[in-house]
């Protein structure tokens, strides 16, 4: 499966499941095994998951906890949105080795490049250690 497929995913499911102020962001994360996992974010006055961590959650509810590659893509046409810093820490701590699709532009493909999380996050907490 190609990184553009998962943006093609994403981007798909922003244009049609993004609806009102609830629902402006869409994220399609990709599996060990190939699957594709997408879901969207919640939005509430009182804070709410972002479209990333619902995909994870997604993503868990089917087996899937191996997870390779992520992208988020916002409503009415903004593309690919980079992760917020919660969901940045929450991929690194969760999938310290998944690549995040990062981009500018409306159309599958366009300047899309995977970068580590750990690029996105340096010199960061790494939630497993207060485990030690």
């Amino acid at each position: 499966m190609s990184d553009a497929e998962l943006v093609a995913a994403a981007t798909e499911l922003a244009a049609t499941g993004c609806r009102g102020e609830n629902h402006t962001m869409a994220a399609a994360v990709r599996t060990a095994d190939g699957r594709i996992v997408t879901g969207l974010n919640v939005y509430h006055f009182t804070g709410g998951p972002c479209a990333e961590l619902v995909a994870i959650g997604a993503a868990a509810t089917q087996g899937a906890y191996d997870l390779t590659t992520i992208v988020a893509v916002g409503d009415g046409g903004r593309g690919i949105v980079p992760p917020c810093g919660r969901c940045r820490q929450v991929l690194l701590d969760y999938f310290p080795e998944i690549r995040v699709l990062l981009g500018a532009g409306e159309h599958v493909g366009e300047h899309v490049k995977a970068v580590p999380v750990r690029d996105l996050l340096p010199e960061s907490y790494v939630w497993a250690d207060h485990q030690l």
